[in-house]
């Protein structure tokens, strides 16, 4: 995250991408006080142009990469 904002809260699975309903992994807290959720493909798309415009993002994409306790349990 960036900027000085207070940290929200981390995404879940029932949070939704405002562009296309996928899962949100990136949230654009706006200046104004709003904020935008974004699928990765979405948060990409329109990060450089938030940021401009002074919107604070919360990329947490790097959820994709994560396996889950399940997976791994698996895999013993």
């Amino acid at each position: 995250m960036t900027g000085a904002l207070a940290p929200t809260k981390p995404l879940t699975v029932a949070d939704r991408c405002d562009r296309c309903g996928a899962q949100a992994y990136v949230r654009a807290v706006l200046v104004g006080g709003g904020d935008l959720l974004f699928c990765a493909h979405h948060g990409r798309k329109y990060a450089e142009a938030l940021r401009s415009n002074g919107a604070d993002i919360q990329d947490e994409t790097d959820r994709l990469n994560e396996t889950p306790a399940t997976a791994q349990e698996d895999e013993r």
